[in-house]
């Protein structure tokens, strides 16, 4: 059986509700998946962005389709969620279109 994959949100909380530290961790793990482009200045690549929610939690927005690209760079961003204990709350298949 194929899993399901799913575009998803890390959310800068503990399944206990402590938030998650450094203050930076979402914009080093988007650096971790960023690029130089064309210009040569590094840019955030279109499937994994730093974000925030209404509760003023540091989030990541994570693309299913960066699967189709880089299977492994799916999993280390959902293993990264799971051993940090942190929050993952799933988004429509239609978000980032």
């Amino acid at each position: 059986m194929i899993p399901k994959v799913d575009n998803f949100v890390i959310v800068g909380r503990t399944s206990d509700g402590r938030t998650f530290r450094p203050s930076d961790w979402a914009d080093r793990l988007c650096g971790i998946m960023s690029a130089f482009g064309a210009d040569h200045r590094m840019t955030y690549s279109p499937y994994v962005r730093p974000a925030c929610n209404l509760r003023g939690d540091k989030t990541v927005l994570v693309d299913a389709r960066i699967h189709d690209i880089e299977p492994l760079a799916y999993n280390f961003l959902k293993n990264f969620a799971k051993d940090n204990d942190l929050q993952v709350e799933l988004l429509p298949d239609d978000c980032f279109l």
